[in-house]
């Protein structure tokens, strides 16, 4: 572990780490909205005219939805994960970018800050909650219980 720091503990990789992530979202999804998402949904974006395809890790189009996955967790020193929280305001910006019509998801990891008893979604919400379009619905999914509980 040594030669890969910042290797999600206890995971083959980061990335596995993240796809086992998307197969707990798509099957909470499920069980609680009989949703069918499938995996890197493609959807055309943009800020005008100017349409690029973005694939999102989860999205159907009926109804249409979009869904991004997040299993970040507060840094082994118990320090904000800065470079994951700009992974979200990314996210928060496709979304922004992404057609109206679609319901935005971004489904996150419930991780609780050991001394501060806040969870990173919570800490992302009060700090950069400017950034989070209005119609952006922000889960929390609580891994030992198996439920997810809308914050934002």
């Amino acid at each position: 572990m040594a030669d890969k720091p910042f290797q999600r503990v206890g995971a083959v990789s980061n990335a596995h780490a993240g796809a086992d992530f998307e197969v707990l979202a798509k099957d909470f999804f499920f069980r609680t909205e009989n949703l069918k998402l499938a995996s890197n949904f493609d959807v055309l974006v943009g800020a005008h005219t100017l349409k690029k395809h973005r694939r999102f890790d989860l999205g159907c189009g009926s109804p249409p939805t979009l869904v991004e996955c997040k299993s970040h967790k507060w840094t082994s020193g118990n320090n904000i994960p800065s470079a994951k929280i700009t992974v979200w305001n990314e996210s928060m910006y496709y979304f922004h970018l992404a057609p109206a019509s679609y319901r935005k998801v971004l489904f996150v990891l419930k991780d609780i800050h050991s001394r501060k008893n806040e969870s990173l979604a919570a800490y992302y919400v009060r700090n950069h909650g400017h950034l989070v379009p209005n119609a952006v619905e922000i889960w929390e999914y609580d891994l030992a219980a198996n439920v997810a509980e809308r914050i934002h």
